[in-house]
């Protein structure tokens, strides 16, 4: 019994599609789907130079086209800032007198020990302090 040919490029599809869930790198998901199409002209009845040409030119054109317009995008996104740096520009309220030396703020619903960027300068209960840096467990607002 012989197989098409078309069958062994399905065939040589998923092991291309293999790698790519194994890896991440979608480049084999390109040249996987440069298989399928090689699959598709084979179904059609196409010569073998004919199928390989195919595969070869889909899988470059993918990887030409797709890959850097995913660079693109990955450049792109937005970073989160989480833990003490999404704490970084954030107002707060002053609940103890926040100098040089120390004091105290409400910071996101939590008590933080505070000291104020300016050495010279306080900040008295009640006012709004913005948050500059924080350094270990203390809060340097202005």
């Amino acid at each position: 019994m012989e197989i098409d040919a078309w069958v062994w490029w399905l065939i040589a599809a998923v092991g291309l599609g293999i790698p790519l869930v194994l890896t991440a790198m979608p480049e084999f998901g390109m040249f996987s789907a440069g298989a399928i199409a090689a699959a598709v002209v084979a179904a059609l009845g196409t010569g073998i130079v004919t199928q390989v040409l195919v595969f070869a030119g889909m899988s470059v054109a993918l990887i030409a086209v797709v890959r850097p317009i995913a660079n693109r995008h990955r450049a792109q996104r937005p970073q989160h800032a989480t833990g003490v740096d999404a704490l970084k520009g954030r107002s707060a309220v002053v609940l103890e007198r926040v100098d040089g030396s120390g004091g105290r703020i409400k910071l996101s619903g939590e008590v933080w020990s505070a000291r104020s960027l300016d050495t010279d300068r306080s900040f008295e209960p009640g006012q709004q302090v913005d948050v500059v840096e924080i350094d270990g467990a203390t809060a340097v607002v202005m």
